[in-house]
């Protein structure tokens, strides 16, 4: 073979196949900027501090921000229908991995791509939407962090109970289209009883259902409110915290949005966490690990948010044994 060995020839037959067979998941050339997508039902000013929590898990990763990774944000201005959209024109640009909030936005970039890595950094049940086959082994092309844990319902009630005793029927503002809404008003319906509640169901849908269904509250002898955070309620967050204070019903809520706008109390998983654990995903899918292989996350850090003002305004003063198990007091 005129002086080539076979040893030669056997390497130089490794080099083209590894130069022309796909890795499993794909790592970024040197010098190439990486390009995410982000996907949002909301307005960005409601998302702003949760995008930077995102920067900030890249910067600590050692990303820069124009340099290495480029965002392409995309929000739906609580405007559910405009997601499909505002979904395939991330796909147009070709972005490298989607980073999507809520069961709605997710469906959307789901349907508009099987492809390009998804990464779920706010969503109650990946499972039963059919985002993942199962949180350990998620199987597709999407992952990443849920909102939802076991008896995180149950604790709100708790919570609301601790700060409001003579509570006795409680409004839960809920969207029945969404899976873990459904999963959570019946982990509510199934703690009530222990805590001496009756839970009323009120299924909002649009922003023009909130004002009636607070009158219908108070027609009904509510005393209590638990709130659902989905576009519609986040989006609308003043709004519900006004109509809860002019029909006397202390709140808990699961973002700590709704504290800061005059909420009662909040408690619920550390969204700015999900989105730095993001970062991570992120991470790994550029240095080649396929979506399919990245268990989802669970969310490990919670927070109890009291108002004291919003305690005032309704009459209460919170017990002590409240006010130490919280982690942040607003005055």
């Amino acid at each position: 073979m005129g002086g080539v060995t076979l040893a030669k020839c056997l390497a130089l037959v490794t080099l083209v196949v590894a130069a022309v067979v796909p890795t499993a998941g794909w790592a970024q050339p040197a010098g190439r900027v990486l390009k995410i997508g982000i996907l949002e039902p909301f307005h960005a000013a409601v998302r702003a501090s949760l995008i930077d929590a995102f920067r900030q898990g890249m910067r600590e990763l050692g990303y820069e921000e124009g340099r290495n990774f480029v965002l392409e944000s995309r929000f739906a201005d609580g405007k559910l229908e405009r997601l499909p959209d505002l979904a395939t024109e991330l796909v147009k640009l070709n972005v490298d991995v989607i980073l999507a909030s809520s069961t709605q936005a997710i469906r959307a970039a789901q349907q508009a791509t099987k492809t390009i890595p998804i990464i779920m950094t706010t969503v109650g049940d990946p499972v039963g939407p059919g985002f993942v086959a199962s949180l350990a082994k998620p199987g597709g092309n999407i992952t990443g962090a849920t909102i939802q844990a076991p008896e995180l319902i149950a604790k709100r009630l708790q919570f609301l109970r601790e700060a409001v005793p003579q509570m006795t029927r409680v409004a839960v503002v809920w969207d029945s289209r969404i899976p873990h809404e459904v999963h959570g008003f019946k982990e509510a319906e199934g703690a009530a009883p222990s805590l001496g509640l009756t839970i009323l169901s009120f299924d909002v849908k649009r922003r023009e259902d909130l004002e009636p269904a607070f009158a219908a509250m108070a027609r009904e002898g509510a005393n209590g409110l638990v709130v659902f955070e989905n576009a519609i309620t986040v989006d609308n967050s003043k709004q519900i915290v006004d109509l809860a204070r002019k029909h006397r019903l202390p709140g808990v809520y699961g973002l700590r949005n709704f504290a800061e706008a005059g909420g009662l109390m909040v408690y619920g998983p550390v969204r700015s966490d999900n989105y730095r654990k993001a970062a991570m995903f992120v991470d790994k899918i550029v240095k080649g690990a396929k979506a399919a292989d990245l268990p989802v996350e669970q969310p490990t850090k919670f927070e109890l948010v009291l108002n004291l003002k919003a305690a005032k305004a309704h009459d209460l003063t919170f017990p002590p044994s409240l006010l130490l198990r919280a982690d942040s007091v607003l005055e």
